[in-house]
């Protein structure tokens, strides 16, 4: 039987945080252990563009995500670990595929809406995201997508697209579909809305001891008292510390919680020291790679020498079917 094929990738627009790992990155780790699944995770560069336009930042930030994919498990010897940026014939699909959407079709996307809600000044990068992702995913023939359930308009718009090129010059792609944790489709950052760098209210995944305890110790809480009965369902520390805790640990805030007993500055000193050993291994390894760019940049030059092969040769089909060779 043979394996089906997993891409996905994560942007480095920022530091990471609790959200991207149980979001993303911790299924890509529990994903690369099954060997039914022949994986391809990218540094998302060419989309970080939109956002990230200063050069030391953007080495920057590029080098400390691919430190942390594989500081949280990540084994380059079972996935292929690129940068979408050393792949050229990305941009190039991206093109092909503009010329067989319409531009009301793109206004469609959330990430779109969300932008010009916001009165945003858009570049044509993030009005044409939706594109570049499919060119993504599409390149690798990609049967599953790892996704939180904001992105799912993106993979449907991904299979559009495959849909699209397959009935105008011949069938080359396939439809990939996501795949969404329930569980973790949203990670609830401090304030209790979704976890994300650009509301500014995340726990850092390899702050210093200092930044996690400052974001923990933040994080909303209505006035009720320690001793009164309290939903952990609607009790952000309690939502942030299920992710990490194990059934009996969770069980037993929960009760306390609902019960009442168990206070909030209690439960968020319970939260931290949970975050603090659950990520105190990665971060050591973490502060390791981060002394080790010749390794890392190695690492990296292996896996887009395998994903470039796989994409020239994707390209050769396209551009034959196109009528561009």
């Amino acid at each position: 039987m043979s394996k089906q094929i997993l891409v996905s990738g994560i942007k480095p627009t920022g530091d990471l945080h609790l959200g991207n790992y149980f979001g993303a990155i911790k299924q890509f780790v529990e994903m690369q252990k099954n060997k039914g699944f022949d994986s391809f995770v990218f540094l998302a560069d060419y989309h970080a563009l939109n956002s990230v336009q200063n050069r030391e930042e953007m080495k920057k930030l590029s080098f400390d995500l691919i430190c942390a994919y594989i500081a949280c498990g990540l084994d380059p010897k079972k996935i292929v670990l690129y940068r979408q940026s050393q792949i050229p014939e990305h941009a190039e699909l991206t093109w092909i595929f503009n010329t067989l959407v319409t531009m009301p079709w793109l206004m469609r996307a959330h990430a779109f809406k969300d932008a010009e809600a916001k009165d945003k000044d858009i570049n044509i990068g993030t009005f044409d995201y939706p594109v570049l992702m499919a060119a993504d995913i599409l390149m690798y023939n990609a049967d599953v997508v790892p996704v939180g359930k904001d992105q799912i308009q993106h993979i449907e718009m991904a299979r559009e697209i495959a849909r699209k090129f397959n009935q105008t010059f011949g069938e080359v792609f396939k439809e990939p579909k996501e795949i969404v944790k329930e569980e973790v489709a949203t990670v609830l950052g401090i304030d209790g809305q979704k976890m994300s760098k650009s509301y500014k209210n995340v726990i850092p995944l390899f702050g210093s001891e200092e930044d996690v305890k400052k974001a923990v110790m933040g994080i909303v809480t209505d006035s009720k008292g320690k001793d009164d009965a309290k939903n952990p369902e609607e009790v952000v520390v309690y939502q942030i510390y299920k992710l990490l805790a194990d059934e009996a640990e969770r069980k037993v805030m929960e009760e306390g919680l609902r019960n009442g007993g168990l206070g909030y500055g209690e439960a968020k000193q319970i939260l931290l020291n949970k975050v603090l050993a659950y990520f105190g291994a990665m971060k050591k390894k973490y502060d390791e790679l981060q002394k080790k760019p010749k390794k890392i940049y190695a690492i990296l030059e292996k896996g887009e020498k395998k994903a470039r092969k796989i994409a020239q040769k994707k390209m050769l089909e396209v551009k034959k079917l196109v009528g561009l060779i």
